[in-house]
C-alpha cells in the first residue's frame, strides 16, 4: 500500500514510517520544513510538501494515497480549542478526498477524551465536554465509504526521544527541587511504549473495520505517585505529596493531566487485531536512565 502519513517526523510518527517501510509498505509523508523532508528522505519515505492547515494539500495527499494515517496535531495547550478545529478541518478535508473508496483511514485520539475513574474500554465515547472533536468527525466518514478508524493512544506513549508528558515531568521536578504527586497520588496513567504504538497504526491500516475504536494502550493504569517515585529517585530528590489546590502552581500546563484518573483497557483492540504489547512498560522503561542523561 501507499500510505500517506501526516505528523510523519514525529516521535510516534517517525516510528510509524520505519514500521510501515519495514512491512513493505510506500509511505509519503506530509512535510512543512525542509529539516522535514529531510528526515523522511532519510528514512526512505517520500516526501510531499504541505502543512496541517493548508486543506488542498491534505486532500491531495490523501487522493494519491492507498491509505491514511492522520497523526499530526498542533499541541497548543494555551489554545486547545484552537488546534481542535485545525484538527477537524484537517479530518474532514481528509475524508472528503477518501470518500466512497473504501480507502483506510487511521486517526490519532486520546484515551483522556473517555469518563475518569472508571476502566475505559474501546466501546466507549468520548465523554461529550472533550473540545476535539476528531472521534466524531472520524466515525461519521465510516458511513460514507471510508474504512476510518480511531487509534487512542494513552497520555504516556514513551520510549527513548521522547518529549512528551513524562520528561514534562522531570523538567518540572529539577525546576522545583521536589518530584511531587497530587494527593495519595493513586490516580493512573496509562501509557504505551512507542514502538508498540506504532505497531497498533500499521495493523488499524491494514485491517481496522470501518467506524472501530482501538486503543494503544500497554500499562493499563500506573500510579502517578509510582511515576514520581521513580523520578524522584533517579533524580536523587524528596518525593512529596502537594494538595490539590497548589497543583496549578506547581504542575503548570501539564496541571491538566497530573490529576488525571485515566484506567484504560486495550483488551477488545489485542482481540480484535491481535496486537500485542511487547516493549518495555512505562516503570520498566524509566528505570532504565535514559530519560535522565540529559
Amino acid at each position: 500500500m501507499r500510505i500517506f502519513v501526516t505528523g510523519a517526523t514525529g516521535f510516534i510518527g517517525s516510528a510509524v514510517v520505519r514500521e510501515l517501510i519495514d512491512a513493505g509498505h510506500q509511505v509519503a509523508g506530509l512535510a512543512r520544513s525542509d529539516k522535514a523532508a529531510v528526515s523522511l528522505t532519510a528514512a526512505g519515505a517520500e516526501v510531499y510538501r504541505g502543512a496541517l492547515d493548508d486543506l488542498d494539500s491534505l486532500r491531495d495527499g490523501a487522493a494519491a494515497a492507498d491509505g491514511v494515517i492522520h497523526l499530526a496535531f498542533i499541541h497548543d495547550f494555551a489554545d486547545y480549542a484552537a488546534a481542535a478545529e485545525t484538527d477537524r478541518l484537517a479530518i474532514e478535508a481528509i475524508g472528503a478526498a477518501l470518500e466512497g473508496s473504501d480507502k483506510p483511514f487511521v486517526v490519532t485520539s486520546g484515551t483522556l477524551m473517555l469518563t475518569p475513574g472508571r476502566l475505559g474500554t474501546e466501546e466507549d465515547a468520548p465523554i461529550p465536554t472533550t473540545p476535539r472533536h476528531s472521534e466524531k468527525a472520524t466515525m461519521a466518514l465510516a458511513s460514507r465509504g471510508v474504512r476510518s478508524s480511531i487509534v487512542r493512544l494513552a497520555p504516556s506513549v514513551h520510549g527513548p526521544g521522547d518529549h512528551g508528558f513524562v520528561p514534562a515531568l522531570i523538567d518540572i521536578a529539577r525546576a522545583k527541587g521536589v518530584s511531587a504527586y497530587i494527593g495519595d497520588g493513586s490516580n493512573r496513567w496509562p501509557a504505551v511504549h512507542r514502538l508498540d504504538a506504532a505497531r497498533l497504526f500499521r495493523l488499524a491500516v491494514e485491517a481496522a473495520p470501518a467506524g472501530s475504536r482501538l486503543h494503544g494502550v500497554g500499562d493499563e493504569g500506573v500510579p502517578f505517585r509510582d511515576i514520581a517515585g521513580v523520578i524522584g529517585r533517579h533524580l536523587n530528590l524528596p518525593v512529596v505529596s502537594i494538595p490539590r489546590e497548589e497543583a496549578d502552581a506547581h504542575f503548570g500546563w501539564l496541571s491538566f493531566a497530573a490529576p488525571a484518573d485515566n484506567p484504560t483497557s486495550s483488551a477488545l483492540t489485542q482481540e480484535r487485531l491481535g496486537w500485542r504489547p511487547v516493549h518495555p512498560a512505562l516503570i520498566q522503561d524509566l528505570e532504565q536512565g535514559h530519560y535522565f542523561n540529559s
